[in-house]
């Protein structure tokens, strides 16, 4: 099968390995469509991901396929199935870590459900966290969105993490597909103003497309959008994960309002000029998803896909074949894309 690897720090490639073995509790999954994670396989490909310095590693962990094959204690899959979350961490070939592997050709998905009915979701029997959303779409879901809700359910989840409530007043910085799911669910969910930063223009004007009341450039003295509209905001959420971020959000939430880290920050600490924000204030790093939401966010997306509320093309600005990853890798480095899929 074939598969991205990343050969060594910015040396990404296609190379061939072979399927991987089923076990009692997966599914084998025959990958349709991969998305690229912005930052996460970004952060892998330049080697700056926090804790990973093994290399060759196998990339991607956002795609949806169909499944040809399960194992004798599967209950909650079946072939032919469409399922979203598939990861590979061993591989043919022992010399390649992985970078969770959900590029390849084939991956696997784990019955998670049947795992904890039987009591071996545990570290003891390969058990990981992730396979909590390893999960069937319904045949009616398109595999473009299925490939999003990789991203989608993530986002969603963090609306409750970050305890963001209806008629709340927010400022996001970074318009990328995560800042732009905070637009478009927001106003799904009923916040009352988003306003959204960012250095490159037609993210801005997408981020208005979706919804947005306002979108500044990066350079905007954002104090005196404080003083226009004559109120602090409730949550100024950071999608992009950057402690410099992070300072420049505290000056502008209200008492008792939240500076809300979204993303992976490189960086082993986020040095905070505490004396720039509200005397009393939140500070939420969302660095990893919440599963149990995660989980529970998919029912309510794939309801928004059915009424045409949400749709892949809002999102999905390039699609290349997976022959041409180093094509899309520059376009996410030069900042042309907002979501790119991979076709196989």
């Amino acid at each position: 099968m074939k598969t991205v690897a990343v050969a060594a720090p910015g040396k990404v490639e296609i190379v061939q390995l072979d399927k991987p073995k089923v076990g009692p509790y997966q599914a084998l999954v025959h990958t349709e469509i991969a998305a690229l994670c912005n930052a996460t396989d970004g952060k892998l490909v330049a080697g700056h991901f926090p804790g990973v310095d093994k290399y060759p590693l196998i990339l991607g962990h956002e795609g949806a396929g169909i499944v040809e094959a399960v194992g004798e204690k599967v209950r909650n899959f079946k072939v032919g199935d469409r399922v979203i979350g598939g990861l590979l961490f061993e591989f043919s070939d022992p010399k390649y870590a992985t970078g969770w592997g959900g590029f390849c050709e084939y991956t696997l998905a784990n019955d998670h459900d049947a795992m904890v009915a039987d009591g071996v979701a545990d570290a003891e029997h390969g058990w990981f966290e992730c396979y909590e959303i390893q999960r069937k779409v319904d045949a009616d879901i398109p595999p473009e969105e299925a490939a999003l809700l990789c991203t989608w359910r993530e986002v969603y989840g963090g609306f409750g993490d970050f305890n963001l409530q209806k008629g709340d007043q927010i400022l996001v910085f970074g318009a990328g597909p995560v800042g732009l799911s905070f637009v478009k669910f927001g106003k799904l969910l009923g916040l009352e103003w988003i306003g959204v930063v960012d250095p490159i223009a037609h993210k801005r004007e997408l981020a208005m497309k979706l919804g947005a009341d306002a979108a500044f450039d990066a350079g905007t003295d954002l104090s005196d959008l404080i003083k226009a509209r004559g109120r602090k905001f409730d949550a100024v959420i950071d999608a992009v994960g950057s402690p410099k971020i992070v300072n420049a959000a505290l000056p502008l939430v209200k008492m008792g309002g939240s500076v809300c880290v979204y993303g992976v920050i490189a960086d082993e600490s986020i040095p905070l000029n505490k004396a720039a924000g509200p005397y009393n204030f939140n500070l939420y790093v969302h660095q990893w998803p919440t599963r149990w939401r995660e989980r529970e966010a998919q029912k309510p997306l794939c309801d928004w896909i059915r009424e045409g509320k949400l749709k892949a093309s809002e999102f999905v600005t390039h699609t290349f074949p997976l022959e041409k990853i180093n094509d899309a890798l520059a376009a996410v480095k030069a900042g042309e894309v907002v979501k790119c899929l991979l076709k196989y």
